[in-house]
């Protein structure tokens, strides 16, 4: 009997059993004992009963601003022609449209449909940055006016002003969001460094219960998305100095929220590769991408891996339940595959397989999958690999910047960064 296992970002429960009677990487490896098992699927049956497989909020709808936004987007128009379609137009159409209007045109569409033109690939950086922020004021606004709205329950009107906070941390400090929208639990992506003059991007890739309330924390810093993208900048920086840098902390695909079906299936891990995709072929200049992926964000990555363009030269998984793939080779690309798994992170004890669609295939720390794996000596938990001080991050930052030789790999695991052009020098 071998039972499936919920991997999400807080310690996973059993989803359920099925009979199975092969699986070599189970086999191969001590089973759960009983007692956890039987634990597990008590802690689920009690959450089925009490909650069911997802927990539905009372509040009032939020407002869809950027819904409405698209809506006007679709009939409008600027110096007589009409706007392009942003379902369907390519980054190129989109970067020739915007060449083509004067710099007063495009300040005004950034003005009229900023939660559009903030989030279109192939609008130039700064334009898209400076709608990001009009977007972020106007959310902040309606939340502050949904703060005091008694139509709202006490939970919602909390909610409105953690979300209002949040908005206004954003905006904050001239940061450079480069996606932003506050439709449901929100997604944004914010850039670190000088993004159209860098050599080498590196693009963190977070896993489920990712939100725009958690994409930055005051606690446990570097487990949010941009605590992750600004310690690895920093360590990029010291590893290459020379090198320009830049990190992108990259939420910007609807993440699984706590735990239910979402975080064993690829659902949303497709619709997010499709994302990650238009941004790896849209980001400006020739510089080379290396994908980080967390926890879910490895499968999304790995979903993702068969049509990643070819500037995309590594994708580095840490804490991973899985890339939906037997081994690096059926990924179906030329990047080069990493992997990192500390001591005591909980995702070794989830059984690493496939069923009917739900799990997410091979370990790809072990052996069978093919990854190099590396250290992450003091990193601690299943959110501490981007901790500064760690064996992860500096490893991370060594492959962020293409220092390949200084890249020490896990124990008993030598030999990661052998076969790599340049490796041998730092």
């Amino acid at each position: 009997m071998s039972c499936l296992t919920v991997a999400a970002e807080t310690p996973p429960v059993l989803l359920g059993c099925s009979a199975v009677t092969s699986f070599p990487e189970l086999d191969s490896s001590p089973g759960l004992p009983l007692w956890r098992v039987l634990l597990a699927l008590a802690v689920v049956f009690m959450m089925l009963a009490t909650t069911g497989w997802t927990s539905v909020r009372q509040h009032r709808e939020r407002p869809q601003l950027r819904a409405a936004e698209l809506a006007a987007w679709e009939d409008g128009t600027v110096g007589g022609r009409e706007l392009p379609e942003t379902d369907s137009s390519s980054p190129r159409r989109i970067a020739r449209f915007f060449a083509s209007l004067t710099a007063g045109q495009r300040l005004g569409l950034a003005e009229r449909y900023p939660l559009v033109v903030g989030n279109l690939a192939g609008v130039p950086l700064r334009l898209r940055y400076l709608a990001n922020r009009r977007g972020l004021a106007k959310a902040r606004a309606h939340e502050r006016e949904r703060m005091t709205d008694t139509r709202l329950t006490p939970e919602g009107r909390r909610e409105a002003g953690r979300r209002m906070h949040r908005f206004e941390s954003m905006l904050a400090g001239g940061r450079q969001i480069l996606a932003f929208d506050p439709t449901g639990s929100g997604r944004a992506a914010e850039v670190f460094g000088d993004l159209g003059r860098a050599d080498r991007v590196s693009v963190i890739v977070p896993g489920a219960d990712t939100n725009l309330l958690n994409f930055e924390r005051t606690d446990r810093v570097f487990s949010a998305p941009v605590g992750m993208a600004r310690a690895l900048h920093r360590a990029e920086r010291r590893a290459g100095p020379q090198t320009r840098t830049a990190v992108i902390a990259w939420a910007d695909y609807t993440a699984p929220a706590g735990i239910d079906i979402d975080t064993m299936s690829g659902r949303l891990a497709r619709d997010g590769a499709e994302r990650l995709n238009e941004l790896a072929r849209s980001l400006p200049g020739g510089s080379q991408l290396s994908l980080f992926c967390h926890s879910y964000g490895s499968v999304v990555c790995g979903v993702a891996a068969r049509e990643l363009p070819a500037r995309v030269t590594d994708i580095v998984v840490s804490g991973s339940p899985g890339m939906r793939a037997d081994a690096a080779s059926q990924l179906g690309t030329e990047a080069r595959i990493w992997a990192a798994r500390d001591a005591d992170d909980w995702i070794q004890d989830v059984p690493h397989l496939e069923l009917g669609g739900l799990g997410h295939g091979v370990d790809p720390v072990s052996p069978a999958f093919g990854a190099r794996v590396v250290s992450a000596e003091g990193a601690t938990g299943h959110t501490g690999y981007f901790t500064p001080g760690t064996d992860s991050l500096d490893n991370f930052a060594e492959i962020g910047v293409g220092t390949y030789g200084a890249v020490r790999c896990a124990a008993a695991r030598e030999g990661c960064s052998e076969g790599i052009y340049g490796a041998g020098t730092e």
